[in-house]
């Protein structure tokens, strides 16, 4: 599976480490940046990210900056795109099964490294259960 991964300033230490679990675990990984501690703009991040989803280029992202939250709505800004902020496994693991969630947030000043590899492994091992659930992602996907 080929795994886009974005991240502002303040995640470039935590985006590095996943990287590197997510490589060792046998994953493609397409680095969108940025790779400097020197202040950026995360929406920019979070958009490229979601883009190279919808078009194909990368099956699913995480997007990473300090909270998760901010990256995350400008990933949510690119039609189509399901980004489901998460601080913990369980969250993540339904974010794909009942919402497709191609993408996940995370935030680099709330969630260690540890527990960002387990988010980040439930979120990529878990598949859409779709059934009832195939029903309302359809109706998020008509918003807009």
């Amino acid at each position: 599976m080929k795994v886009g991964i974005a991240g502002d300033h303040s995640a470039v230490e935590l985006k590095q480490e996943l990287m590197n679990h997510l490589i060792q675990k046998g994953y493609e990984v397409i680095n969108y940046g940025t790779d400097s501690t020197e202040s950026v703009d995360y929406p920019a991040y979070g958009e490229t990210l979601s883009r190279e989803i919808m078009s194909g280029k990368v099956e699913r992202g995480i997007a990473i900056c300090g909270t998760g939250i901010g990256i995350g709505i400008a990933c949510n800004k690119v039609p189509g795109i399901r980004c489901c902020t998460c601080s913990e496994p369980y969250s993540a693991m339904l974010a794909r099964k009942h919402n497709d969630a191609q993408v996940i947030s995370i935030g680099a000043r709330v969630v260690g490294s540890e527990l960002a590899k387990m988010i980040v492994d439930i979120f990529l091992e878990t598949e859409f259960e779709g059934g009832r659930h195939q029903r309302r992602v359809n109706l998020l996907n008509h918003i807009g």
